[in-house]
């Protein structure tokens, strides 16, 4: 057999911190060959991504090599230590024979900078190529990932590009000097399940046309599933586990990895509590111990019945947003995020709400909210209208309809601590007599929602994003909605962390028997949660029905193709 064309061997990374130093890898080893894909899997903070930037050196100078080596053997008889050369030497690799594909392509990608231009870039960088040469290439690079409208895409900025074609644009740049090793860091995380197919396809492909080895790291064993040749199973910096794909997926030997894979929503029965990592690693301590996953408490007769008179109407709703004007100022043309949409809502009902970026699912639940101005068409409350009430006859409403946005970061206050963010709302509405009773309140949530009474005080940093987002969810809580939004509070989870916060919301659901419109592009998390499903597409209600229903027996082709691209379905 050929000697591997990267191999590390117990590697040992420490860092140092104000707190104190910690082993971030722990003796881990393995092999990456040409023409296979490996997957490094595992949850945030398992070692994944640095282990992904300690081959290339890209790690802060807190980061110390204590022991082990990295080897890169190209050729098959020329091995080269990536520890040990020099850093002009590394340079030359970097880029041209081992690239990189980062998690997040906005952050990776110039704003200021044409995306042809960078791509551009890379090429002369590395390669003694012309202008012209290097923008020739550039469009063939382009076709390669199938962007759409080459010649277009050279001259755009990144803001003007989709997530998934921003991620195109990355995968060009990668490629572009024909590297013999290529690096992919989350490169589909929170986008649609039609462009992570997409993308996860793009790569296989490339891999086989180029001859490359391929590191592709990732939080979800669905995907590996699809894409993987040999899968590294990674857990607080250590390797527990790693062989060939097919033997890792069908008779997993730590608990760790069977707790991976348990927890994805697919594999469960809808309604169903999903089984959470700390269930697994218990086996561990107790071998002897059986796992029970209780279901929930929740019946059938909870389900909403067409009898009963609707909590919400939506009719003809439109959102339109100015696009092109005219000489005299007034639009020309229109962007139709929501064009004439119409359903009724049940109490206590789950509706799921799917569909592809930018088919205006977050649009209609911030329009409902009247966070986002209405162009058209009526949205009944319990029987008052909203759409014609001012802002002021709208606030006592907030206090019965909430949102659970896409990002708690973002939505957090970075400089108020997460007691005070969730205290304030409390405060606003006079649901305290006096700061005591507030705290004590605040503090009451923080703790329904898995926190610490001690996490009062604590600043958004200092949380991961799981409880983030279930800061999130206690603060729209906060105020006892009987109307919830859920803006892909998921989605961008690790699969774990994504079972622990659907567990909860199920939980909280059964104790204050909200109404929830749960937004997501994932239709296996959103056939688990729902009682129906809404699907749109550009704009407009594509079915909607019993979540069953769509699910299995779907009627547009559009929801066929999201429902093919859900990793991990079998059937």
């Amino acid at each position: 057999m050929a000697s591997p064309l990267l191999s590390v061997h117990n590697l040992t990374l420490r860092f140092s911190t104000e707190e104190g130093s910690f082993d971030a890898l722990q003796q881990i080893s393995f092999d990456v060959r040409r023409g296979e894909i490996t997957a490094i899997v595992g949850e945030s903070g398992s070692g994944k991504s640095v282990t992904a930037l300690s081959i290339l050196r890209l790690l802060p100078p807190a980061a110390t090599y204590i022991s082990g080596d990295i080897t890169f053997d190209e050729n098959g008889h020329s091995p080269v230590d990536l520890l040990s050369i020099g850093e002009e030497e590394l340079r030359k690799l970097r880029g041209n024979r081992i690239s990189m594909i980062f998690q997040e392509p906005m952050t990776s990608l110039n704003p200021l900078v044409r995306c042809g231009e960078q791509v551009m870039e890379a090429l002369r960088l590395h390669g003694a190529v012309s202008r012209q040469e290097a923008r020739k290439e550039t469009l063939e690079l382009f076709r390669k990932v199938e962007l759409p409208d080459p010649d277009n895409m050279l001259e755009r900025y990144p803001h003007q590009l989709s997530g998934g074609q921003k991620q195109r644009v990355m995968i060009a740049m990668a490629i572009s000097c024909n590297p013999a090793l290529l690096i992919a860091d989350e490169p589909t995380t929170a986008l649609d399940v039609t462009v992570q197919k997409n993308v996860l396809t793009l790569i296989r492909n490339l891999q086989g046309q180029l001859d490359m080895g391929v590191i592709f790291i990732t939080h979800d064993l669905g995907l590996v599933s699809e894409i993987a040749d040999q899968v590294v199973v990674m857990y607080k910096g250590k390797i527990v586990e790693q062989g060939p794909t097919k033997k890792i997926m069908t008779a997993p030997s730590h608990p760790y990895t069977k707790a991976l894979l348990a927890c994805r929503p697919i594999l469960h029965e809808p309604g169903s509590r999903l089984p959470m990592v700390s269930d697994f690693l218990a086996e561990e301590e107790s071998p002897n111990q059986t796992i029970h996953i209780t279901e929930p408490d929740i019946t059938k007769e909870q389900t909403p019945q067409k009898t009963k008179i609707p909590v919400l109407e939506v009719s003809d709703l439109k959102v339109w947003f100015p696009g092109r004007k005219n000489i005299f100022g007034k639009p020309s043309s229109f962007n139709k995020a929501v064009d004439g949409v119409s359903f009724d809502m049940y109490e206590g009902e789950t509706l799921g709400l799917v569909g592809e970026s930018g088919c205006g699912k977050t649009t209609l639940g911030r329009a409902l909210l009247r966070l986002t101005p209405i162009s058209g068409g009526k949205i009944l409350y319990k029987g008052k209208d909203l759409t014609g009430l001012r802002k002021k006859d709208m606030k006592p409403l907030r206090k019965e309809i909430q949102i659970i946005f896409q990002d708690p970061y973002s939505s957090l206050n970075p400089r108020m601590p997460v007691g005070i963010a969730i205290r304030e709302a409390l405060d606003v509405y006079g649901m305290g007599r006096n700061t005591r009773e507030l705290q004590e309140r605040t503090i009451q949530l923080l703790e329904k929602v898995g926190l610490k009474a001690d996490h009062f005080k604590r600043y958004p940093h200092e949380f991961s994003g799981g409880q983030r987002q279930r800061i999130g969810i206690a603060r729209a809580l906060a105020l006892d909605p009987s109307f919830m939004v859920c803006d892909e509070s998921v989605s961008a989870l690790d699969v774990s962390v994504q079972a622990q916060v659907l567990n909860l919301l199920a939980d909280l659901k059964k104790e204050y028997r909200f109404t929830t419109l749960f937004i997501s592009h994932d239709l296996s998390v959103v056939h688990h949660v729902s009682d129906r499903i809404m699907v749109m597409n550009k704009g407009l209600l594509e079915e909607i029905g019993p979540a069953a229903e769509i699910y299995h027996h779907p009627v547009s082709p559009y929801t066929k193709k999201l429902i093919d691209a859900v990793p991990g379905k079998t059937g």
